[in-house]
């Protein structure tokens, strides 16, 4: 297990961390320093500090990004102890007070960090849920938490809290998955669970916003491009990977057939509420081609039929 080549400056902690951890990296959390400090000033505090607490990296204010205790370990950063053995944990450089906005510099170098730890422990895709039980019970392929999760505490402040959608989004489009999802064939509907969810001109977040929102209902997608959706009425792009968000409904054609691909992480029920059927019709309709296929088994790699309501 190595860290990352992006390190500009590294000050391991001696004693606030528990060597080896125990559980295979496949989880991401994110924390704010509340502090406009440099990676240095991070790593240097937690080296330091009579604080039980650590994390893996820290990311300055200046876009620097330091190491603070080795991957191979865990640090304590996030009030909890199976988490922590599971994640990689990062303090990013923040403002003292509420919403903890961070600086450009930090964001990008963020992203940039977090693709790589990715890259490097086979994590093929960044979930973000804006849902408690589903971050921290891993459901639904979820494999983003925050120090709220597990303490009374604010971190890592709104500002990054808000962006963990857009951090997972940037992030899967540098990995080359936010396209991995098998969706039905266009056009097919989407039900919106959110009122605010943003409409952009193009399919990604370095397009800019409308200025408008969808509102929660169910909309047509007509063209789907990065794990982007367009919208029938022309009105432009929403983002279609996150379940917490939207929802897929399925095909608008009753004629066409609509399959999905088991990848890692999956389950029948996550992926009977994404299409918006039952476990027991996706069994029945899958059953003779798959003898083994049962509610709580399936494998990587098949390609399930996905009846259409």
């Amino acid at each position: 297990m190595s860290n990352s080549s992006l390190v500009t400056y590294t000050n391991i902690t001696k004693t606030q961390k528990t060597s080896p951890r125990t559980h295979t990296i496949d989880t991401i959390t994110i924390h704010c320093v509340v502090g406009q400090w440099t990676a240095k000033q991070i790593c240097d505090y937690f080296a330091n500090t009579d604080r039980n607490a650590s994390c893996n990296y820290g990311v300055g204010k200046d876009g620097s990004i330091g190491l603070c205790v080795d991957e191979t370990d865990r640090s304590w950063c996030s009030s909890n102890a199976a988490n922590d053995h599971r994640a990689i944990t990062i303090e990013t450089a923040s403002d003292t007070s509420s919403p903890y906005a961070v600086t450009t510099e930090a964001y990008n170098a963020l992203i940039k960090l977090v693709t790589d730890i990715c890259k490097r422990n086979n994590i093929s895709k960044l979930v973000w849920s804006t849902d408690k039980n589903t971050r921290v019970n891993h459901l639904n392929g979820a494999n983003m938490t925050v120090h709220r999760d597990y303490a009374n505490k604010s971190c890592p402040g709104d500002y990054l809290y808000n962006k963990m959608g857009d951090i997972a989004s940037q992030v899967n489009s540098l990995l080359g998955t936010s396209n991995g999802t098998a969706y039905p064939t266009v056009p097919f509907t989407v039900q919106v669970l959110i009122s605010d969810l943003n409409i952009r001109k193009g399919a990604g977040t370095n397009y800019a916003t409308t200025g408008k929102y969808t509102g929660k209902g169910v909309f047509t997608i007509t063209e789907v491009s990065n794990g982007w959706g367009k919208l029938k009425s022309g009105a432009g792009w929403i983002y279609l990977e996150n379940s917490s968000y939207v929802k897929i409904l399925g095909t608008t054609s009753t004629s066409t057939t609509v399959t999905h691909t088991v990848v890692k992480g999956d389950t029948l029920t996550a992926i009977a509420s994404k299409y918006g059927t039952t476990v027991a019709k996706i069994v029945e309709a899958n059953k003779s081609k798959y003898s083994k296929l049962t509610a709580d088994y399936i494998v990587v790699g098949w390609v399930l039929t996905i009846p259409q309501s």
